[in-house]
This record gives structure tokens, sequence and C-alpha cells, in this order.
């Protein structure tokens, strides 16, 4: 909350914003009203107008005005918190600022319905005239992009571009049945409706969109009187604009755009940061690989980068999931995977544990996002990738693990057993042996005559325990007593 607040009260739009206010108010130009909307302007020149004009004419010189201001902002991804707080702060700059519009340039598939809400009442108690222009060609604002258009002053769509398809499914794109289901799709009827009958839209159209998952063209939402305008363009779109009169705030605005100046705002890096990082699919890929690395790494100590790269991913997915509804029992399954991936590599499971794993990885995967919305959940083939490669580097290590617990010791006490040498001195039961190159002291629980081959049987200290071997070696014997 402190650095959200930090954040709106730095940004640079809002500071020059503030800085040029006061300027404005404390010395502002000779002759020069100050302007504050369309309406004030009207009014202004209403009052002065013959004076001015008289002015105008003496001094042979022409008026001049300051070009009114169109600030755009555009929105290409799921809805979530972060879209949300940039489309309030965009808006609050865009009061602060007096600009004539603000234009949303908006394609997104849907997202939060919580995030989508926020961004409507923001559009609603704003200051500014706000445009919801959905464009360029061939995108869509789909589900929580269809509301916020409905939300909008001015609803507009570029050509070849499509809207609608709000109704409310299960992740695995299925109707929600029921109580509950009935109960989603009732209040997402009722607030459709009032947003489209407060800016006077086809009700019946915009229930249709939510209520049966109807999706409109740009064409027929025109026809329909779902959306105002179709414009190719942006600067179509405010020449089209100019003199259109709405109401905003209880008042009365007569839009000036034809000449207006269109600057954008741009997210900050924080914030382009999280909104990329802000993706379901890509917070799960994250999250999983993250796991994978530290696994890896814990099971081949030294390796040092799939450590590294592990850590930094398990991070950047925690600052992922900071910003969507998270279902706390899938991250639960997803670091229960881990575990059981780490515990087959210690218990000799035959694969029960590996297999255990990738369920509860799929499992997880399907109810990290808790969101009913398509749009807000993880593909289901990352999912199956993740869970396969996981599955694959398990058996892996396993094998590896296997291979090197089944090869014997061939270094210190332990690679001494089962070595076999010659008797040098004759084991009464202690005496002398020669066993891989070197002289030993050893013991037997039977006397041995010099040159018999005996096997080592046990390490105690420096001396060893043998015992006589029937089938002794001729080989070994000669090679002794060399």
């Amino acid at each position: 909350m402190l650095v959200s607040i930090l954040q709106r009260a730095l940004s640079p739009p809002r500071t020059l914003a503030v800085l040029a206010g006061l300027i404005a108010l404390t010395a502002p130009l000779p002759g020069a009203q100050p302007v504050f909307g369309a309406q004030a302007a009207e009014e202004s020149q209403d009052e002065t107008g013959e004076e001015a004009g008289g002015q105008g004419e003496q001094s042979g010189e022409p008026t001049s005005s300051v070009a009114p201001t169109v600030l755009r902002i555009r929105w290409d991804m799921g809805i979530h918190t972060v879209a949300a707080d940039f489309i309030s702060d965009s808006l609050q700059t865009a009061d602060d600022r007096q600009a004539q519009l603000l234009v949303l340039e908006l394609a997104t598939p849907g997202g939060l319905s919580t995030s989508t809400r926020e961004i409507c009442t923001s559009i609603l108690g704003a200051a500014t005239p706000v445009v919801v222009y959905v464009s360029p060609a061939g995108s869509h604002a789909a589900s929580a992009g269809f509301f916020i258009l409905m939300a909008s002053d001015v609803a507009a769509m570029a050509p070849g571009t499509n809207t609608g398809a709000a109704a409310a499914v299960t992740g695995e794109g299925k109707d929600i049945e029921g109580t509950l289901g009935k109960k989603v799709q009732e209040d997402g009827a009722a607030y459709i409706r009032s947003l489209a009958s407060r800016k006077g839209r086809n009700v019946e159209m915009a229930e249709a969109a939510v209520l049966e998952a109807k999706s409109f063209s740009a064409e027929e939402a025109l026809e329909g009187k779902l959306v105002d305008l179709v414009s190719p363009s942006l600067h179509r779109l405010l020449i089209e604009l100019d003199g259109r009169e709405l109401e905003k705030g209880g008042r009365k605005v007569v839009l000036q755009t034809a000449d207006a100046q269109v600057e954008d705002l741009e997210l900050g890096l924080f914030q382009s940061i999280l909104a990329v990082l802000a993706n379901p699919s890509l917070a799960f890929l994250l999250l999983s690989l993250g796991g994978l690395g530290i696994y890896f790494e814990l099971m081949n100590p030294g390796a040092i980068f799939p450590g590294v790269f592990g850590a930094i991913a398990l991070l950047l997915a925690f600052f992922a999931l900071s910003v969507l509804p998270v279902n706390y029992v899938g991250v639960a399954l997803i670091l229960l995977s881990l575990a059981f991936f780490i515990a087959e590599i210690k218990v000799q499971s035959f694969g029960l544990l590996t297999a255990g794993g990738v369920v509860a990885l799929v499992l997880g995967g399907l109810m990290l996002i808790d969101s009913p919305e398509p749009a807000m959940q993880v593909s289901w083939k990352l999912i199956l990738a993740v869970a396969a490669t996981a599955a694959l580097v398990a058996v892996f290590l396993l094998f590896v693990a296997v291979r090197a617990f089944s090869n014997r010791v061939r270094t210190g006490a332990e690679g001494m057993v089962t070595e076999r040498g010659v008797v040098r001195e004759s084991l009464d039961p202690r005496g002398k042996v020669w066993v891989h190159g070197e002289l030993w002291s050893a013991e037997a629980d039977e006397p041995i005559p010099v040159g018999d081959e005996v096997e080592v049987v046990q390490v105690n200290g420096m001396r060893l325990k043998v015992r006589k071997i029937a089938d002794a070696s001729p080989s070994l014997s000669q090679h002794a007593e060399a």
C-alpha cells in the first residue's frame, strides 16, 4: 500500500501536472484566462467575446489559443490489479491536467471481476470524459473488456474488431452450474444493464453478451447501438468526436478534439515488469522451474547454476502471484510435488513417489489461480509440458542415484572388502598378507600357510580379517612370490 501511494504521488506526469497548475495559478499570462474544460471556455467566450474581438481588430494581431490535450493509454493484456492501478492513475492524471479526453485503447481477453469493477468505478467517477477504443483491427474486448467498454462515455471500435462473450465460466471453460452459476450470471447481467442504460446503449444486446455469451463485430455493435462509433484510426476518431456533447459529472461537456494534441501515458518500469509477470501461465512456469532448479541443486551440490536460477525464478513467481488471485492449495500442491520428487531419490518407492509428484503438480497448476475467467487460468498444455519435464528430470536423477548406489566402493576401508591377496607370513591366527599392492597385518579364524590365497572380509583399523579361498589363483600366488 505504501509503495502504491508513493508511486502515485511521485509519478512524473502527476508531478509535472501539479507544478504546471501552480505556475498557472500564480503567474498567468497577460490577458489570458484560465480555461477549465470546454464548458468554462464557452462561458468565458460568451462573456468577453465582444471585448476580445474589439481588441483583436484594434491590434491587428490574431488571437492565439492553446490546443486541447487528449491523453492516450493502451492496455493489451489480461485485466488484473496492475491494469486497475494503471488506468486509475491515468484518469487521475487526466483530471489534474484538465484534459479534453482520456482514450483507452483496449485489447484484452478478459480478467478479474474485482479489477474490472475497480476500472469501471474509476471511469464513472472521473471528471475527464473517457473513450474506450477497441483497436487495432483483429483485436477484441471480451469478457471483462466488454464491461469496461460499456462503462465508457464513448464506446468506439476499429473495423475488424469484436466484443462481448462476457458469460462467466469455470477455469476449464465450462458453464458454472447450480446456484453459484445462476448467482454469478444474474450479478453480471444486472451490472451490465446498469452500465448500458446509464450510457443509453442497447440493454438487450449487452445482457445477451453476459447471459448467452454472444459476441458482436464492430459493425453489428454499431448497428445495434451497442457502441457509438466505428473508426479506422485514432486520428479519425478524434475528428468525429469534435463538437460532440457529453454529460459528465452532472455537467455538459462539448468536446474539442479536432486539433487536439495527443500525449501517451506509459507504464512505469516497476508496473511494466509486474504487468508482464502477472500472467498465470508465466507465474506457474516460474514456480515450477524454480522448484526444479532448487531440487537439482540439492541432488547435485556444487552445481551452483541450477540453485541460482531456481532461487531467482521462485522470487519472480512469488512477485507475480502477489497481484493474482492465488489459491494457496494450488501452491501447496506444487511444493508437495517437489517434496515427492526429492523423496524418490532417498526412498526406493519404485516410481510411486514420482507419479504422486506429477499428479500433485498437475492438480496444483489447475488450482493455482482462484478465478473462473479462462483468461486468468494456467494453460493446460503448459501444465502437461511442465509435468512431463519434471517427470523426466526426476527419472534421470533417480537412474543416476541408483547406478551410483549399485557401484561397489573402491576407495577407503570399504574398498578393501572382498579384495583378494596372498599370505606372506603364515596366519596362526595372525600374520602378514599381500593385498592391493601393500603388505598388511591380518588375522584369520583358522591357520593359513604362506602362499595361500585369501579374501578380505573386514577392516579393523590397520588390521585385516581374512578367510581362505579354496580355489586359489596360481597367477596371483606367483605374483605375490615375485
